[in-house]
């Protein structure tokens, strides 16, 4: 919204800041780091008040959790407001990518706002109906595809970039919805199995959104796309406003989830921004480097899909417990120690992602 102040410039004053990118990332970000330390606390006592007896535990979850009992949850409510406000006051309003992205996010915040209050509500850790969860998520996944491939250059419609290989293109054709469902529903779906533990989720999704804002700004810049040799997708670079928007309500949320969180993610948080991180893959045109960046949500999501199947044809578990960080709980790791590992994880994974711009 800020960036009509740019019309008020006569090209060498301040308001000619406005044009800029990097200058709006940067008051988007700090807008949604103030509002996110601003609000944290009044939301959590009204969640608090409002929820009495916390987020449901598991009874057959590790033994430590029992003494989180009466931590309220839909925490994600804090990220996606401060998401909200600075990448409606800092972003250009214009652009389809960025209302994409937006949407899909909301779109999963709803999602995961209603099973976490049936959870409440009902005091189990069975919330919304799965098929429910699935159908909605596909029709929000399917509406982005559709609209990602009809803002696309026509060169770019329709087609899937492989990394590691300069300008080379697979078409898809009638396959490249379903394939952009997969990776919006998957990334949203692994994020959600990742938030198990206090701090585990948030940083690994800032790091990952971290490296898709320099993605975005990349492929969105002509000359940057040109040199690394990948595909140039006009607009997208306004992408950077949104994610820094994301990082910065990100890291107030993570104040208050800090160990012992105040206060947890819940389905609200963890479904958006697992949403909103396939949503940016398919909008730039990077989503199998996704499958690297956020690689530690693959095995998170891998190590669930794993247990079920081989529980189901042999009666016996790979895991300890899944998803895999419970797994190291339950060999006695400390909450605090498969915290960071994960995030060192989060952060070498998300490096090696960013040099596929640059290999090819």
């Amino acid at each position: 919204m800020l960036y009509w102040l740019a019309s008020l410039s006569d090209g060498g004053d301040f308001f000619n800041l406005f044009r800029y990118i990097t200058f709006r990332a940067g008051g988007a970000f700090f807008t949604a780091l103030i509002f996110g330390f601003f609000f944290g606390r009044p939301l959590i006592d009204l969640l608090r008040r409002k929820q009495k007896k916390g987020q449901p535990i598991r009874d057959d979850g590790p033994q430590n959790h029992f003494s989180k009992a009466g931590t309220p949850t839909m925490g994600g409510l804090l990220i996606l407001a401060a998401l909200a406000v600075g990448t409606l006051l800092w972003a250009r309003l214009d652009n389809g990518y960025v209302w994409i992205v937006l949407l899909v996010t909301l779109g999963f915040a709803a999602i995961g706002f209603a099973d976490d209050y049936a959870k409440v509500t009902k005091q189990h850790h069975a919330g919304l109906s799965g098929r429910v969860r699935l159908l909605i998520g596909l029709c929000i996944s399917a509406g982005a595809a559709v609209a990602a491939a009809y803002l696309h250059p026509p060169a770019l419609s329709g087609q899937l970039a492989l990394p590691f290989m300069k300008d080379a293109l697979l078409n898809l054709s009638i396959l490249y919805v379903p394939f952009c469902v997969l990776v919006i529903l998957g990334a949203a779906n692994a994020v959600n199995l990742t938030d198990g533990l206090d701090g585990l989720a948030i940083m690994p999704v800032m790091i990952a959104a971290a490296s898709f804002a320099i993605i975005a700004y990349m492929v969105g810049n002509a000359n940057f796309a040109n040199y690394l040799g990948v595909h140039f997708v006009p607009g997208t670079g306004e992408l950077a406003v949104f994610v820094a928007a994301l990082i910065g309500g990100g890291l107030g949320f993570l104040w208050y989830n800090a160990p012992p969180a105040a206060v947890f993610m819940g389905d609200t948080g963890s479904l958006a921004l697992g949403g909103a991180l396939g949503a940016i893959a398919v909008v730039t045109k990077h989503e199998i480097v996704l499958a690297i960046v956020g690689g530690l949500f693959v095995v998170e999501a891998l190590s669930v899909i794993i247990q079920v199947l081989y529980f189901k044809r042999t009666g016996k578990r790979v895991f300890l417990m899944a998803p895999i960080h419970h797994h190291f709980e339950k060999k006695g790791w400390g909450e605090a120690q498969i915290v960071i590992r994960f995030w060192i994880i989060a952060l070498i994974l998300a490096l090696i992602g960013l040099a596929t711009l640059k290999l090819r």
